[in-house]
């Protein structure tokens, strides 16, 4: 019988895999066997995420921490977890922000910032693992984490530099699928809807968020732990070699209405 969803002794770098999400996606490539890189710039967090997850899976699994909008600290980063595993089959660019205030009074600096962190970050990370290890290699699996926001605006929580550097980051992935698919590598999006962290529980519980769900989101809720997984296992399967480009959101019919 063939798992179609093994990624048994291939390594997974997630940025942004120091709370959140990106915890969640790690562990899911974790259980499906992958050894993992948790990149963020608060190391003693990714080392409690890389200790967790070595004891629970049984895989290897470290913690680089990394500014992804220095280049000089992507490469360096990049280079010890080559000079660690000898490769990187899976990418995954979750790291990111989140500036909410109304277009008019967006600074130059919040604007600036969200595109340094959201976009130029995703890429410079794709940039080096692409140019250092699949490229060469001729097998990669990158997936970036973009938002449902890259794809819509919205009235209720305005953050124009969000959206911009998410729509950014999905057509990144149309571009980045297009050059480096000769070389056996896929490059796709993930856009998240509203999910359920310790950072987002207690606005999404609120009267008015949970009335705001049942008005606009198909299902009428929220992600839940968990939700994304799938998701991001399909794409990073060795198995998903025809899938590329592509932008799929999970958002629980949001972007469909």
């Amino acid at each position: 019988m063939k798992n179609y969803f093994d990624l048994t002794g291939q390594v997974a770098v997630v940025t942004g895999a120091s709370t959140g999400l990106g915890v969640q996606m790690a562990k899911a490539l974790a259980n499906q066997g992958a050894n993992i890189v948790c990149v963020a710039r608060r190391q003693n967090l990714i080392d409690e995420v890389a200790a967790e997850i070595a004891k629970e899976f049984g895989v290897k699994a470290i913690g680089v921490r990394c500014d992804i909008t220095d280049t000089d600290n992507v490469e360096a980063a990049v280079d010890t977890i080559l000079k660690e595993f000898g490769r990187i089959d899976i990418l995954i660019n979750n790291a990111g922000t989140g500036a909410v205030a109304p277009a008019e009074d967006i600074t130059d600096e919040q604007f600036q910032n969200e595109m340094n962190i959201d976009l130029f970050g995703s890429f410079k990370v794709a940039r080096a693992v692409a140019k250092k290890a699949m490229i060469p290699a001729k097998y990669g699996r990158i997936i970036n984490i973009a938002s449902m926001y890259g794809l819509v605006g919205n009235k209720i929580a305005p953050a124009s530099p969000y959206h911009a550097a998410k729509g950014g980051v999905v057509n990144l992935t149309r571009a980045l699928a297009a050059e480096w698919g000769q070389h056996g590598i896929t490059v796709n999006a993930i856009c998240p809807g509203y999910f359920y962290t310790p950072l987002t529980e207690e606005t999404l519980r609120s009267d008015f968020f949970v009335a705001h769900a049942k008005a606009s989101i198909p299902v009428e809720r929220y992600g839940n732990e968990g939700e994304l997984d799938t998701t991001a296992i399909f794409l990073a399967s060795p198995m998903s070699t025809y899938v590329t480009g592509d932008i799929i959101p999970v958002d629980g019919g949001y972007t469909a209405m």
